[in-house]
């Protein structure tokens, strides 16, 4: 016989559940300003709504707050905590200079942990279980992370080294001295309308260019199709590259590692991953974050990088059947940046698709940001600045991006401070060339919200 008193107790633990549990679990954050995010003028009020969506019924009082905090390119920080009830929160500030304020806002417990979404799908069908994994890869947290610029026409950067071309020019003649020669190893591809290589390239530096090539069988019949370099984020010391199952038939493709990394169709094994995630650190640093090895530019992580992305490029114009006129290079994130470098080292780019750009302003970002005294927004995630990054910062590669090459941005976050806007900006004010960004707010580096009217900002010039 049940004990009454357990049972009641259980029954209004279920009951309370059933109110409330999950009821935020397809929530998120729409968050907008009182004008364009990017108009603004120093010392102009700035207001932030901030609305709750997806909330599966009624808030119980007490138990959910809103943790918001303002930081921004001027160094002034506030933060409060609000009860999170499901109406719209109104924050209101301002900047007095040239640059951007950042907000983050999170919903948390009363314990004041951040809430975390739970799955509340069937995943035992296969609908299900995508749905499932789409919701692994996602954030978890009830947030906003955004933003509003100021002035942001006027932004600059630090000045680059004197001898920036002529330092280029030197690194390229390396190149030169060596032929572009390349070997290929046909592997299966899913498309019957493509061939697909493994394909490693002879290039300057410690290591080759490695990737993956593919190329539509239609050039058998003499057609002629666009070239398209593409490039990898952040690898850490994952140092694999999976080739892929299949291939486009309407452009030549190469796809290619950033660090030249042996293939496992040319031989390579586990024992040379291991032994190059240790070759690609330098005084224990993850690659390219060594402050000692980057003094001397020549010996700089980036430079083989940099000397990959050319002879990629070099390499494309030369396979067989490449239409002679449309070369494109895309990525995002590291991939963004070897994007630019493509557009900007002289090899006749003529469409640059570059997402999410990292090292755009290294002084700001890895210089000023990690000074914690300057109390800048930031996420701390920077390569230690020191003078001879300018070679290599994307912000002044834009400027070498010729009048021929039209060049789009296709992600900035106004809350992505790996690659904080005001770099990206500072990027784009450089470019002289046609040119277009997508602004998106509340997005950060790897997370974009769902589309709502007035997320999205364009600004596109034909100069």
């Amino acid at each position: 016989m049940r004990h009454p008193v357990l049972a009641f107790t259980l029954a209004a633990v279920f009951a309370a559940v059933a109110a409330f549990g999950g009821i935020l679990d397809n929530a998120w954050i729409l968050g907008r300003t009182d004008k364009d995010p990017l108009e603004y003028k120093p010392g102009e009020a700035m207001v932030f709504t901030l609305t709750p969506q997806g909330v599966a019924g009624t808030l119980p009082e007490g138990e959910y707050f809103l943790d918001w905090k303002r930081g921004g390119d001027d160094g002034v920080a506030e933060n409060g905590k609000v009860p999170f009830t499901g109406a719209p929160f109104v924050y209101r500030t301002k900047l007095d200079k040239a640059g951007f304020v950042r907000l983050e806002a999170y919903v948390v417990g009363k314990d004041g942990q951040r809430y975390q979404k739970k799955f509340t799908g069937d995943a035992t069908t296969p609908e299900g279980k995508r749905a499932m994994n789409d919701f692994e890869r996602q954030k978890k947290a009830v947030f906003f992370d955004g933003g509003a610029g100021v002035a942001i026409d006027t932004l600059a950067t630090q000045p680059e080294p004197e001898d920036f071309d002529a330092f280029w020019a030197k690194q390229y003649k390396r190149l030169d001295r060596v032929p572009i020669k390349a070997d290929l190893i046909e592997i299966k591809c899913l498309n019957p309308q493509a061939r697909l290589y493994a394909v490693r390239i002879d290039c300057a530096g410690l290591r080759p260019v490695t990737g993956y090539l593919s190329v539509p069988k239609a050039v058998d019949e003499g057609k002629t199709f666009p070239a398209r370099l593409e490039t990898h984020g952040y690898s850490g010391d994952r140092c694999t590259h999976a080739a892929p199952a299949s291939a486009r038939d309407n452009e030549i493709v190469l796809n290619i590692n950033a660090h030249g990394l042996k293939l496992v169709e040319f031989g390579a094994t586990e024992a040379d991953t291991k032994a190059l995630r240790w070759e690609t650190r330098s005084h224990d640093q993850s690659y390219a974050f060594d402050p000692k090895q980057n003094e001397d530019p020549e010996t700089a992580y980036f430079n083989g990088m940099v000397l990959r992305v050319k002879r990629g490029l070099q390499y494309l114009k030369t396979v067989k059947g490449w239409n002679g006129k449309d070369l494109i290079a895309a990525g995002g994130s590291q991939g963004g940046l070897q994007t630019i470098w493509a557009a900007g080292c002289g090899e006749g780019v003529t469409s640059a698709e570059s997402g999410i750009t990292w090292c755009c302003d290294m002084y700001t970002n890895g210089k000023l940001r990690l000074d914690p005294a300057q109390k800048l927004a930031s996420d701390g995630w920077y390569i230690p600045w020191v003078n001879a990054l300018g070679y290599y910062d994307a912000a002044n590669f834009a400027k070498r991006i010729p009048k021929t090459c039209f060049t789009c941005i296709t992600r900035a976050g106004l809350g992505d401070y790996c690659c904080p806007p005001t770099g990206i900006v500072k990027m784009w004010n450089n470019m002289t060339c046609p040119k277009k960004i997508l602004w998106v707010q509340g997005s950060e580096h790897g997370y974009v919200p769902p589309a709502y009217e007035g997320r999205d900002v364009v600004r596109e010039r034909a100069e």
